[in-house]
């Protein structure tokens, strides 16, 4: 006698290029160009620890036209998964009620874009400062 057999769902194989997944798939996707830029800033902190020699190598491989052209594309790809993200941060939050009245969705991803591109600035300053 054969033991029980669990049910498998017949699946479509390209179910990520739906339209009603196709935003999904695409904002996780962005993750990849996180992982990436990661794995740049990764490569120059172990070019550092292994002399100016091997840094002056990373600094001039981001100097490139591929390199370039890469960051912009993970410069892209940042935007879109930053700004998806504070677009579904509502939504996986508890009800935020302040003084008595429930805080709208738009208002908590304005708050966090607010948040986002302040940071953004005052990296950029402090990378002005430090700069010689």
């Amino acid at each position: 006698m054969n033991g029980p057999r669990s049910y498998l769902r017949r699946t479509d194989t390209l179910w990520w290029a739906r339209r009603t997944y196709l935003a999904y798939t695409l904002r996780e996707a962005t993750g990849i160009a996180v992982a990436g830029y990661a794995f740049i800033l990764l490569a120059g902190l172990i070019s550092l620890a292994n002399g100016e020699r091997a840094y002056d190598v990373w600094l001039n491989f981001l100097k490139s036209p591929w390199s370039q052209a890469l960051h912009l594309l993970f410069l892209i790809a940042m935007v879109v998964h930053v700004w998806t993200w504070f677009k579904i941060m509502p939504k996986t939050m508890p009800r935020l009620v302040i003084g008595g009245r429930i805080v709208t969705q738009n208002r908590i991803t304005a708050a966090g874009l607010v948040v986002a591109v302040a940071a953004f600035i005052v990296i950029l300053l402090v990378a002005q400062c430090v700069q010689p």
